[in-house]
């Protein structure tokens, strides 16, 4: 049976809702470990080239936040990226540092960017990190390159098909395809696909951008 207009409405409200919640919690946690470290909202708006009025904005969950913001705002707090990640299923006592359930991957969604992201790692820290990435069609993971800062990170195109730019060379992956940057490669990459949606297997090294 096809659904009615008022259904996908229905379901429409329902994803935005989820959303703006995941949105509200992000920037609850950043406020909090921002002022638990006696720091103000204008100096961390300096530390990561972004206006004071924006950062508000994160923080109340009103405003969306890409990846690399979220990196910049969690090197400057001393935090991994990953701290921000949160599950609603709590895992095993005797699994914990070891195992990741389906059910209990951290996660973490970047509302109005079509990003978003599974911690498949068992721990929060460590010389690596597993992320499986999601990326909506049409979906480009930044408007400008990203830059590492030393060591690599590898992936593995799980479905769907990804465009990856490293410095001036473009590839086209599709599912099974996988692929490293290293040293001081600029990248991007985006999901071509009007329909599909591309995921994602990342290894990252504990090295920043």
């Amino acid at each position: 049976m096809s659904k009615t207009f008022t259904d996908r409405l229905s379901e429409t409200e329902a994803a935005n809702a989820e959303a703006n919640q995941g949105n509200l919690r992000l920037g609850q946690q950043i406020r909090d470990l921002r002022k638990s470290k006696g720091m103000t909202i204008s100096y961390l708006a300096h530390q990561i080239n972004k206006s004071v009025g924006y950062l508000s904005q994160v923080e109340r969950g009103v405003s969306s936040l890409p990846i690399p913001v979220l990196q910049a705002i969690s090197d400057t707090l001393e935090v991994q990226i990953t701290w921000f990640f949160h599950t609603d299923t709590p895992q095993k006592e005797d699994e914990v540092d070891y195992i990741v359930r389906r059910n209990t991957r951290r996660h973490l969604e970047f509302s109005g960017t079509g990003v978003s992201e599974e911690l498949l790692s068992p721990r929060l820290s460590g010389e690596i990190m597993m992320l499986q990435t999601t990326l909506e069609p049409g979906t480009v993971s930044d408007p400008e390159p990203r830059q590492r800062k030393g060591g690599e990170d590898a992936g593995v195109v799980l479905s769907g098909t990804l465009e990856l730019t490293i410095d001036s060379k473009q590839f086209t992956l599709e599912e099974g395809d996988s692929f490293s940057i290293y040293d001081d490669k600029q990248h991007f990459y985006k999901n071509p696909s009007k329909k599909d949606k591309t995921v994602i297997i990342w290894v990252l090294t504990s090295q920043k951008y």
